[in-house]
């Protein structure tokens, strides 16, 4: 009899069984690759912090790349299904609500600076996705503003988005300059320094309709 013949199709446990090293391989991933990027990442790491066979990141993903490419896309997931859009209580609120979002998501912010440091030699995985994504944003900035989608409403939503990244994407300068965004009282003070002058680009002075 051959030696296969006692193989049996994969059932609920197995499925489950892979459904969970998979998420342990992701949560694992996702810290590796926040604290050293894509280059400087060791899947021999992620593999013991997962608690699994390194063979096994390649059987589910095919690459350290791919890999990193899932970790980013699942925390982009996060964010989008966690943060409204600027129509919803105003672009003004959105730059705070980024704001929050980022303080308390630190990691988000380092994978997408290693990603963008990455040479590619293609496009963004996921690419569409995040067109469609970045373009409802747009549209409900547009709306928001009474206006149409436009590339100066596209340009307002990529300064909004700056406005509330920056400070933390960059925490080395505001430390020169001695903004502490460690300290809950100061970074309450920025958040509320940032809203005010979000207000005031928007408003209609020639910062807000360049």
């Amino acid at each position: 009899m051959p030696k296969h013949a006692d193989a049996r199709p994969a059932g609920p446990a197995d499925s489950a069984r892979a459904a969970a090293t998979k998420e342990a391989l992701l949560a694992a991933a996702h810290d590796e690759f926040a604290q050293h990027g894509i280059a400087g990442a060791r899947v021999d790491r992620i593999a013991r912090r997962a608690g699994v066979n390194k063979e096994r990141i390649y059987g589910y993903f095919g690459s350290k790349e791919k890999l990193f490419d899932a970790v980013v896309k699942r925390a982009l997931d996060d964010f989008a299904r966690v943060t409204a859009g600027p129509g919803d209580d105003g672009p003004v609120e959105y730059v705070g609500r980024l704001f929050d979002y980022y303080r308390e998501h630190p990691d988000l912010l380092r994978l997408l600076m290693w990603e963008s440091l990455h040479e590619r030699t293609d496009d963004l995985p996921d690419r569409q996705w995040r067109v469609e994504l970045c373009g409802s944003r747009v549209d409900a900035l547009a709306e928001a503003l009474g206006e149409e989608r436009s590339p100066r409403v596209a340009r307002t939503m990529l300064a909004l988005k700056a406005l509330a990244m920056m400070p933390l994407a960059l925490p080395q300068i505001g430390s020169l300059i001695g903004v502490d965004l460690d300290d809950p009282e100061e970074a309450g003070a920025m958040r509320e320094h940032l809203l005010a002058f979000a207000r005031t680009a928007l408003s209609d002075g020639p910062a807000g309709r360049s």
